[in-house]
């Protein structure tokens, strides 16, 4: 008998898949019994180590540019589960910030998102089945000073997600996001320590998330479990978006 949110028989495609989030999300999808292709823009090392951990196969790919997208999507195979995961900041106040730090952060997190969706739907909508998670953030709900450009793509995320779901819903395709809260990461244990203690103390459950807290919510919504579940945002962040 299969287990609880069992992905045996899947190809999942994970961007961002050499650290962080993106790697709890990718052991956990191969924990379920999906077969795991990561994708990674840098750090061929970190890629190459979870690969080695896991299972599973790193192809490089800026999902950024539409062409590495694409690539990356025809390279994994017959996706099945799509986790669009890879993502920049570049914070900074809006009357400071450069064009280069909105059309970075813009380019990768909203672009790349729209990019490997684009790519894999076909395919998916030609077997009439497939599960499309994408990460959005807590601050794509509620907006966070210095990250205007992190915001407004987290905020798009959601945005095209929703019209996503009701675009492939017909042909059997479900589209979500989970939008985490403050997760210890390399990415956010960057931020200053005021900005830290701050979100600790509006985070009902007094802790900071960890990855893997993320990754087992993108499994259920990967899984038969969320079979009835589309277009939906699912907040991972013990409360602090209340």
């Amino acid at each position: 008998m299969p287990g609880f949110c069992s992905l045996e028989g899947r190809t999942a495609l994970v961007t961002g898949g050499s650290r962080g989030i993106g790697r709890a999300i990718a052991a956990e999808l191969a924990d379920g019994g999906a077969q795991v292709v990561i994708g990674y823009r840098s750090g061929g090392d970190e890629a190459d180590d979870v690969a080695g951990q896991i299972g599973c196969r790193a192809i490089q790919a800026d999902v950024a540019k539409a062409d590495d997208a694409k690539r990356l999507v025809e390279e994994a195979g017959d996706v099945d589960i799509l986790v669009n995961n890879a993502g920049v900041t570049r914070d900074g106040l809006l009357a400071r910030m450069s064009d280069e730090d909105w059309d970075v952060v813009i380019d990768t997190n909203l672009r790349g998102t729209f990019n490997t969706c684009r790519a894999v739907t076909r395919g998916m909508m030609k077997r009439r089945s497939g599960a499309i998670v994408n990460v959005s953030s807590v601050v794509g709900l509620h907006g966070n000073p210095g990250q205007t450009n992190y915001s407004a793509s987290k905020a798009g995320i959601i945005g095209f997600t929703k019209a996503l779901a009701r675009e492939l819903g017909s042909r059997g395709v479900r589209a979500n996001v989970v939008a985490p809260g403050y997760i210890s990461t390399r990415l956010t244990n960057e931020l200053p320590e005021e900005l830290r203690g701050a979100m600790l103390a509006n985070t009902p459950l007094g802790r900071f998330g960890d990855p893997e807290d993320v990754a087992g919510v993108v499994r259920f919504l990967c899984s038969d479990e969320a079979a009835f579940v589309t277009g939906e945002v699912l907040l991972v962040d013990g409360g602090l978006g209340m």
